[in-house]
């Protein structure tokens, strides 16, 4: 049975992702309006949006309630929660263990949640391009209803991997006559009707960096990026590589401070990588080790790199899409021809 599956982003810039992920809930923001506990319908949500906006637009206060009113009334136990998260370019996946709670005395960006078991972060390398799509609302929270999204959330859940929708069991939509305090034109079951543009675009050319850079070519790339970032760089020849892809360091002959050692992998790194690593920095004089990946770390080895975090560092593929931006006119044509951009111009949101 496939549950119903909900979206809820921690703030416009991630600045709650990790509060998130530590004290296992999802939601935030509106920090004007008050706890909503009494609140039992939309219309009892519209009371207390009106009065904390009044000066915004008619169309701003609906969407306030639309949202407010899934977290409040809608999010059930058992649900499926995806946060997708600014700071890392991960999706967090769990299971809704509330309903909604005012956290009061919190934070006032912290006050509204419900209790989420997070239990797997994927890269959103792992999505399938019209998946993350649908995931790329500027909501903070709606319930993707387009391409089959709560099926395959349900399998990345559990598998870590999106297949697409080929074998997937589509959800039962909700009928008709159980929508009466849903509303039938509630913008949290429309997402794509509320796109961000800027989070749609960068999904866009990570896949497709993703899609041409792979195995050793990977690495290839990220030797580039180090040339871009001032670095010498020798990269290992496919094959066999004692666990070094790569040796950068500064200066005419890269023998300079800070010098790296490098390992590049495409599927998930294992805390035992992270063990090799440091090893590898001490046994060949480096100053750091540095992890390369586009699948992030297991739980284990990010907990080991906290523990060794001025001696090993980690490019995710947030990191090396940014490093991908920040230096594209440096690199290469045989790299950018690959991966062909333009600069665009759009109206900031007000």
């Amino acid at each position: 049975m496939v549950s119903t599956a909900w979206v809820i982003r921690s703030g416009r810039y991630g600045e709650r992702d990790e509060w998130a992920l530590e004290n296992g809930c999802s939601g935030g923001g509106w920090r004007e309006v008050p706890d909503l506990t009494g609140a039992t319908s939309r219309e009892d949500i519209q009371v207390f949006v009106d009065e904390a906006y009044g000066q915004d637009s008619s169309k701003a206060r609906t969407n306030s309630v639309s949202q407010l009113w899934a977290l409040r009334g809608r999010i059930s136990v058992g649900d499926l929660m995806a946060m997708p998260m600014k700071t890392t370019r991960e999706i967090a996946l769990g299971r809704v263990t509330s309903s909604y709670e005012y956290i009061a005395g919190n934070e006032p960006d912290h006050q509204h949640v419900v209790r989420v078991d997070w239990q797997r972060q994927v890269p959103r390398s792992a999505m399938k391009q019209d998946l993350l799509y649908t995931l790329g609302s500027a909501l903070t929270i709606f319930s993707p209803s387009r391409n089959n999204a709560a099926a395959r959330l349900e399998h990345v859940l559990r598998t870590g991997e999106d297949v697409g929708s080929i074998g997937l069991t589509s959800p039962t939509p909700i009928p008709p006559s159980e929508r009466s305090n849903i509303g039938q034109a509630e913008v949290v079951d429309d997402p794509e009707s509320e796109p961000d543009i800027e989070v749609i675009a960068h999904d866009q050319i990570t896949s497709r960096i993703a899609e041409e850079f792979s195995g050793h070519s990977f690495a290839h790339l990220v030797a580039e990026l180090l040339r871009a970032e001032g670095f010498e760089a020798d990269e290992a020849p496919p094959g066999a590589d004692g666990g070094i892809d790569i040796t950068a360091g500064r200066g005419p002959l890269g023998l300079e401070s800070p010098k790296l050692i490098v390992q590049v992998k495409t599927p998930q790194i294992g805390s035992e990588v992270v063990s090799q690593l440091n090893g590898l920095v001490h046994t060949h004089g480096a100053d750091y080790g540095l992890l390369a990946t586009w699948a992030g770390l297991s739980k284990p080895a990010r907990d080991v790199v906290k523990h060794q975090r001025f001696r090993v560092k980690v490019w995710n593929s947030s990191d090396i899409v940014e490093a991908f931006f920040r230096n594209y006119e440096k690199l290469p044509e045989s790299i950018t021809e690959r991966v062909p951009l333009r600069r665009v111009w759009m109206l900031k949101d007000s």
